[in-house]
């Protein structure tokens, strides 16, 4: 008797940690990249911008950032911005989940961009454009960017932080 309910509370554990764990590969694709995001002030927060693809179409962008964090709730606004980190006043092309200053981590779904244009997994790759992360939603201290990088075409260029131009809060 005792056998018959252990081999049923394994079968009932190996259940479980199947169904979970297909249940979060179940929603990507194999396809996936990642850029570094540079830290761009001095609050040297840096990280990286993981991009993966749904199977539902879309993308999930995850902000993953290194740095100190905060015991109290605070959420640094991000966003998707046409053209690379250097251009003057680019357009937002997708408000970001706000990155919690908690964890350090933020995490956006994207079907469509603001401009209603469809962003897949394809379209990205060779999207032009950057990411950023502020330290405030307005104010002086939206000008303070704690982190910021190139994505899609143009992630191959190296960030030169004297370069970086506060972009528009505002979208297309």
């Amino acid at each position: 008797m005792q056998s018959k309910w252990s081999k049923i509370i394994v079968l009932w554990v190996i259940g479980i940690i199947w169904g979970c764990s297909s249940e979060e590969e179940g929603i990507y694709t194999q396809n996936q990249v990642s850029y570094s995001l540079t830290a761009a002030s001095d609050f040297d927060i840096q990280g990286m911008a993981h991009v993966r693809e749904l199977r539902t179409g879309g993308i999930e962008i995850e902000l993953v950032l290194e740095g100190l964090t905060s015991t109290e709730a605070y959420f640094y606004p991000s966003h998707l911005h046409y053209g690379p980190y250097d251009s003057p006043n680019a357009p937002m092309a997708q408000m970001l989940s706000p990155v919690d200053a908690r964890t350090l981590v933020s995490k956006t779904v994207i079907t469509t961009l603001h401009d209603g244009s469809i962003m897949d997994f394809n379209r990205f790759l060779s999207f032009d454009g950057h990411i950023k992360v502020h330290l405030a939603e307005d104010g002086p201290d939206y000008e303070v960017i704690l982190a910021v990088g190139n994505v899609g075409a143009y992630n191959e260029r190296v960030v030169d932080l004297s370069k970086i131009a506060v972009c528009s809060p505002y979208t297309n």
